[in-house]
C-alpha cells in the first residue's frame, strides 16, 4: 500500500491457535496438564442441559453441537439431563442461573461460587467442576446470569472452535480440527458496556428486499404488503446477532410491517432472545406508516387521538408478551417532521398518553421498569433543546446526523437519569446531501472515535445502528456490536488489531498475511470514507495539481494488486468470503475511481486539443461496462446465493435521492482525422489547465497571445521533479525532442514518437545537482520540437524556474516547498501535557494518516493556550504577496459541537509568542438544525473535512513555532497547512513537506 499503509499495532499472539476476536482465551487445540477434552481421538463430551431451560438457549445449544461437528466432524449428543442416564464421558453442562434445574443441581451439590454473574446482565461464567453431579467425576460447566449471558457463552466457545458468525451470512469455511480441549479456568464475561446492542435494516429497496424475495418466498411475499422479510429470513438475522453479541433488532420497514408480514416474526424473536423495536418513527411497536390505512383516520394527533390511540394499544397489547423496548414520542410518515405546527406541549401529551396506555395494560402505575426510547432525531432534539423533557426513566437515543457524526452526547447533569442514553448511528443513509448505501464507506476508527465518547459520556444505555441492506457492512457491523460488548478491549492504539484477528478468523490467514488484509481494509474504507462514491465526480481530485488524481488511481492499483494477490492464494472453497469482504469492495471502488477520473481528463484533454481525448472516452466506457460485470461477478458467487445484493444505483447521481439507473459521466470527443489548428503537438505544463501551441483560455486572462508557459520548482518541493505532457494535436505521427539551454536539468524522456495508437508521452524535468545552482531563482528554457511528415517543424518554448532555499544552519523540522508548509498533525515537534490530558495520535483516522485528538475525554474546558500543545517547528522562505503574513489552514475530522451550547468546540492557534487565536469551527445552530456549512454537495459531511483558516500579521521569514492549543475534547485534527502564498486547489491539501 506504499506510502499511506497503516500502522499495525495489534497484539498478534492473540491470533495463535484460538479464531475468536477480542476475548479470553479458554480453548486448545492440544491437550495439556488438567485440560477438558471437547473432542479428543474422535470422542466427543455430550451436552447437558435441563427440560426446563430458556428455549432461546437449547436453540444455541443445538447450535453450538453443530458447530462442533463443523470443525471436528464429530457431533456430540444433546440430551436433557436425567438421574438415570449418567454419561460415561465427561460432559459440557448448559444451563442458566436461576432458571435451569440441572444448573441448581450443580451449584447445590458444589457449592459452586457464582457470585460473579448472579444477578449481572448477560454475564457468564464456565469451568471445569469436579463431581458437579451424582457419578459425575468431572464437567466442563457453562453458566449464564440469564439467558443471553448462556446463549452468548455457547457462540464465545463455538467462534474460539473456529466458527465464524459470518458461516452462513458471509459463507466463511470453518477451520477444521481433530481435537479441541478447554483449559480448566475456562471462559468468563461480565456485564456488557451497554446493554443493549443492535441494528436496523433499512432503506431494504432495492439490495435486501430484492434478494429476500428470491430466497425466503416462492415469488409472492405477504398477503398484507407483499414483504419477504418473513420467519426464515429472520430466524437467520437472528442467530447472526446473538453470535455478534447483540441482542435488539430494528425490523426492516420500508414496505414490511414485522408483526404481521409473518405470525411468528415476534413469537421467534423472543424464543431466539432477540429484544425487538420499532425505528425512531414508528411508536408502540406498530409499523407506520404500514400498519395505519386510511380506515383509521388521518396520522395526525390533534384531530384523530382517539384512533392514534386506539392503534397504539393495539401494538402494545400485541407485544406484551415479548422482551420489546418501546419508541416513545410520534414523527409523521415517511420518516419526516410530524408538522409544521408541531410544538413540544403537543408531544409532551402524547408521550404522557402512551404512558396511561402501558400503565393501563400492564395493570401498573410505575412504567419505569417497561424499557422506553425517545429518539432524539433532527428536528426532534429541537424540541429536547427547547425545554420538552420526558420521564427519566425513558432513555434519550441521541442521534448522529447520518453520516457517523453525532450530533450530541450526555452533559454531565444528563447521565445520572434512571433511564440512561443511547446513540442511533449510522452505516447507510437516504436523504441530503445523498444517499450513500452501495459499499463500505466508514472508517472503523471514525465508529471508534465517536463511540468511545459515547462510553465516557454515560450515552451507553442502548446503541442501534442503520446498516442499511446489511451485506455491504459485515465487518463494521460486528465491530459497532463487539464494541458495546466490551468498551474496554479496544483503544485508539489497538484498533487495527480488531482486523487482523478477524481476517485470521474469517480467511485463516497466517500473523503476517492477516496484517496484510488489515492494511487493505483500512486503506479501502480511508479512501472511501474520503467522499463516498455517490458524491463522487470527475474533477473531486485535482487533474492537474500535486498530482492528486494520478496519486488516488496510483494508491487503488496498488491496493487491487494486493488484494488480488491474497485472493489468488487462496483456495476455493475461501474465496466467496474474501470476494464479499475484502476483494469485491475494493475491485467495485477502484474501478469507480478510474471510471471518474479518466471522465474528468478526457473533458479536460478535449479543452487542450489533446487526441488522447478518444481514448479517455473509450477507457471510460470500458469502466463504465466494467461496473456492471463486477455486480454479475457478485451475484454469481456460490451459484447466485447472493443475487440481488449489489442491485443498488450508483452512478450518475444529481440530487439526494437515487438514480434509477446507472448513468455514465459526460465525455467529449475530438476529430479523429482532422488536425488541430495550432499544428501536430501539444504541449501541457504540469498545474496548468492550458495547452500549447495556440490559444486557451487557461493559458493567460486574455486567452491568446498569452507567452511560454512557466514551471516552478524548488530544493524543498516534496514533490522533486516536474513533468510536461508531449501529445498528439491530430492523427498525423510525429517525432520530438525536448532539449534545454543549461546543464543542470535533466529531461527524461529527451525524445519520443507520438502516433495515434500512443498520443501521449510524459517527459520529466529534474534538477540533476542542486549545488550547481545558485542561491535563488535559476532561469531554463525547454525547447519541445516536432518533427511530423509534410509538415513544417514545430517547435515550443517553456521557461523553468528552479528556486534554490537555504533554511538556516542548525534548523529542524518542516521546510517550506513551493509556497506551502505541509504538515500531518501527527507529526509533531513536541507537545505537552496539562490535567493529564495529552494530544493522542489516532491512528488511521482520516483522508491522508491520522488524526490527533485531545485525551482521556474529560469535561475539562481550558482558554486558548492554555491547553495541552502540539508545536510544530516550520521554517518559510515567503510569506503572502510579501506582505509579512502567512494564512494556517487546519483540516478537522468533522465533528459538532457536541457539549452544552455555551461550550462550542473550539481551538487555539498560535505562531511563536503572537498571541493565541480561539479557532471554532463550528457554528453554533439552531435547536435540531445543521451548522452553517454542514450539508450541501460540497459541505463539511460530503468532503468528510472542516478546514478553518487563520491569518497571522507580521510573520517574518525564517524559523517559527506553531501551536495548536486544546479548549474541549472531541476535536480531532487531521493535518495543518501554512500558505505563504504557493498554495493550490486540490482535494486532500499537498503533500506533507520535507523535514529536516
Amino acid at each position: 500500500m506504499g506510502r499511506i499503509l497503516v500502522c499495525l499495532l495489534g497484539t498478534l499472539a492473540l491470533l495463535h491457535g484460538v479464531q475468536a476476536i477480542g476475548q479470553d482465551t479458554c480453548v486448545t487445540f492440544t491437550a495439556s496438564r488438567g485440560a477438558f477434552a471437547v473432542v479428543n481421538s474422535r470422542r466427543v463430551a455430550p451436552i447437558l442441559i435441563a427440560e426446563d431451560e430458556w428455549p432461546g438457549v437449547q436453540l444455541a445449544a443445538n447450535d453450538f453441537a453443530a458447530d462442533i461437528q463443523r470443525v471436528t466432524s464429530v457431533r456430540p449428543s444433546l440430551t436433557n439431563y436425567t438421574a438415570s442416564a449418567r454419561p460415561s464421558t465427561p460432559p459440557i453442562i448448559v444451563g442458566t442461573l436461576g432458571k435451569s434445574s440441572l444448573i441448581s443441581q450443580v451449584v447445590n451439590n458444589t457449592q459452586l461460587d457464582v457470585s460473579s454473574i448472579e444477578g449481572k446482565w448477560e454475564a457468564f461464567t464456565a469451568k471445569v467442576v469436579q463431581n458437579p453431579l451424582p457419578g459425575v467425576a468431572s464437567a466442563y460447566v457453562i453458566i449464564g446470569a440469564d439467558k443471553r449471558g448462556t446463549i452468548y457463552a455457547l457462540y464465545d466457545h463455538s467462534e474460539q472452535f473456529g466458527v465464524s458468525p459470518w458461516y452462513w451470512w458471509a459463507d466463511v469455511p470453518t477451520t477444521t480440527r481433530q481435537n479441541i480441549f478447554l483449559i480448566p479456568s475456562g471462559c468468563s464475561h461480565g456485564e456488557p458496556s451497554v446493554k443493549y446492542r443492535g441494528i436496523f435494516l433499512n432503506d431494504e429497496q432495492p439490495a435486501l428486499q430484492n434478494w429476500a424475495m428470491e430466497k425466503f418466498t416462492n415469488g409472492t411475499g405477504s398477503p398484507f404488503l407483499n414483504s419477504p422479510f418473513n420467519r426464515y429470513f429472520y430466524v437467520k438475522m437472528f442467530e447472526l446477532i446473538l453470535r455478534l453479541k447483540g441482542n435488539y433488532l430494528w425490523p426492516a420497514m420500508w414496505g414490511s410491517a414485522f408483526c404481521v408480514d409473518d405470525p411468528l416474526n415476534q413469537f421467534l424473536a423472543d424464543r431466539y432472545g432477540v429484544v425487538m423495536g420499532t425505528s425512531h418513527q414508528e411508536p408502540f411497536m406498530r409499523s407506520t406508516p404500514n400498519e395505519f390505512n386510511s380506515s383509521r383516520g388521518k396520522w395526525d394527533y390533534t384531530t384523530n387521538t382517539a384512533n392514534i390511540n386506539q392503534y397504539w394499544l393495539e401494538g402494545a397489547e400485541r407485544a406484551k408478551p415479548f422482551e420489546s423496548i418501546y419508541t416513545m414520542g410520534m414523527r409523521g410518515f415517511g420518516d419526516l417532521p410530524l408538522s409544521e405546527e408541531t410544538n413540544i406541549m403537543l408531544l409532551e401529551s402524547v408521550i404522557a398518553n402512551q404512558t396511561q396506555i402501558l400503565q393501563g395494560m400492564y395493570g401498573v402505575q410505575d412504567v419505569s421498569a417497561i424499557p422506553q426510547v425517545w429518539t432524539l432525531y433532527k428536528e426532534v432534539e429541537g424540541y429536547y433543546d427547547g425545554g420538552m423533557r420526558v420521564p427519566d426513566y425513558i432513555t434519550l437515543l441521541w442521534a448522529d446526523d447520518n453520516w457517523g457524526n453525532i450530533r450530541r452526547f450526555p452533559t454531565p447533569d444528563e447521565r445520572d437519569r434512571s433511564g440512561g442514553a443511547g446513540i442511533y448511528y449510522h452505516f447507510d443513509y437516504v436523504g441530503d446531501p445523498r444517499n450513500y448505501k452501495w459499499i463500505t464507506t466508514t472508517q472503523l476508527e471514525k465508529v471508534y472515535q465517536q463511540m468511545s465518547i459515547a462510553i465516557e459520556r454515560k450515552a451507553d444505555r442502548l446503541w442501534i445502528v442503520n446498516v442499511g441492506d446489511f451485506k455491504p457492512y459485515e465487518r463494521k457491523t460486528e465491530f459497532f456490536l463487539s464494541y458495546g460488548w466490551n468498551a474496554t478491549r479496544w483503544t485508539h492504539a489497538n484498533i487495527n488489531s480488531f482486523v487482523t484477528q478477524w481476517a485470521a478468523r474469517e480467511f485463516d490467514l497466517t500473523p503476517e498475511r492477516a496484517e496484510v488484509v488489515t492494511g487493505l481494509v483500512a486503506n479501502l474504507t480511508r479512501f472511501n470514507a474520503r467522499r463516498k462514491h455517490e458524491s463522487l465526480n470527475s474533477t473531486t481530485y485535482s487533474l492537474v495539481n500535486y498530482r492528486e488524481a494520478e496519486n488516488v488511481l496510483a494508491d487503488w492499483a496498488r491496493l487491487e494488486a494486493a488484494s488480488t494477490s491474497i485472493y489468488n492464494s487462496l483456495s476455493s472453497a475461501m474465496k466467496p468470503a474474501f470476494f464479499q469482504l475484502v476483494h469485491h469492495p475494493i475491485i467495485a471502488s477502484n474501478n469507480v475511481a478510474k471510471l471518474l477520473i479518466n471522465a474528468g481528463k478526457n473533458n479536460l484533454h478535449a479543452s487542450q486539443a489533446r487526441y488522447s481525448t478518444n481514448q479517455l472516452a473509450d477507457s471510460v466506457e470500458e469502466f463504465f461496462e466494467k461496473d456492471y460485470d463486477i455486480e454479475v461477478q457478485y451475484h454469481s458467487l456460490l451459484d447466485g446465493k447472493w443475487n440481488h445484493m449489489m442491485d443498488q444505483t450508483h452512478l450518475g447521481y444529481y440530487y439526494w435521492q437515487q438514480p434509477m439507473i446507472n448513468t455514465m459521466p459526460a465525455v467529449n470527443r475530438v476529430s479523429s482525422r482532422k488536425q488541430a489548428l495550432a499544428g501536430a503537438m501539444r504541449i501541457v505544463p504540469e498545474g496548468n489547465l492550458g495547452a500549447w501551441p495556440g490559444d486557451n483560455a487557461n493559458q493567460c486572462a486574455q486567452g491568446y497571445n498569452c507567452g511560454p508557459p512557466t514551471v516552478t520548482i524548488d530544493n524543498f518541493s516534496p514533490i522533486a521533479d516536474r513533468y510536461f505532457d508531449v501529445g498528439a494535436g491530430g492523427p498525423a505521427p510525429f517525432t520530438f525532442t525536448a532539449t534545454s539551454n543549461v546543464t543542470w536539468l535533466k529531461l527524461t524522456p529527451a525524445r519520443g514518437s507520438i502516433s495515434p495508437k500512443a498520443p501521449e508521452q510524459r517527459v520529466f524535468a529534474s534538477i540533476s545537482d542542486w549545488s550547481q545552482l545558485a542561491a535563488g531563482s535559476n532561469f531554463a528554457q525547454i525547447t519541445f520540437t516536432a518533427t511530423a511528415s509534410e509538415q513544417p517543424t514545430l517547435s515550443v518554448p517553456a521557461m523553468f524556474v528552479a528556486i534554490k532555499n537555504s533554511p538556516s544552519s542548525g534548523f529542524k523540522g518542516f521546510v517550506e516547498g513551493t509556497g506551502v508548509i505541509s504538515i500531518e498533525a501527527a507529526h509533531v515537534s513536541r507537545k505537552t501535557i496539562v490535567q493529564d490530558i495529552s494530544w493522542t495520535e489516532l491512528p488511521g483516522l482520516g483522508r491522508t494518516v491520522s488524526a490527533v485528538t485531545p485525551l482521556p475525554v474529560t469535561d475539562t474546558a481550558f482558554e486558548a493556550g492554555a491547553g495541552p500543545l502540539l508545536e510544530y517547528d516550520f521554517y518559510n522562505f515567503n510569506t503572502l504577496q510579501g506582505r509579512g503574513n502567512v494564512t494556517v489552514i487546519v483540516y478537522m475530522t468533522p465533528t459538532f459541537n457536541f457539549n452544552e451550547r455555551t461550550r462550542p468546540l473550539t481551538f487555539s492557534v498560535q505562531i511563536d509568542s503572537f498571541p493565541a487565536v480561539k479557532v471554532q469551527p463550528i457554528a453554533m445552530q439552531a435547536p435540531g438544525d445543521l451548522p452553517a456549512g454542514w450539508g450541501g454537495p460540497d459541505g463539511y459531511v460530503a468532503n468528510s473535512i472542516i478546514t478553518t483558516s487563520t491569518t497571522f500579521t507580521g510573520v517574518s521569514t525564517g524559523a517559527h513555532t506553531l501551536k495548536i492549543g486544546a479548549m474541549e475534547a472531541g476535536v480531532a485534527i487531521q493535518k495543518i497547512v501554512i500558505n505563504t502564498g504557493g498554495l493550490q486547489r486540490s482535494y486532500l491539501g499537498p503533500p506533507e513537506s520535507i523535514s529536516v
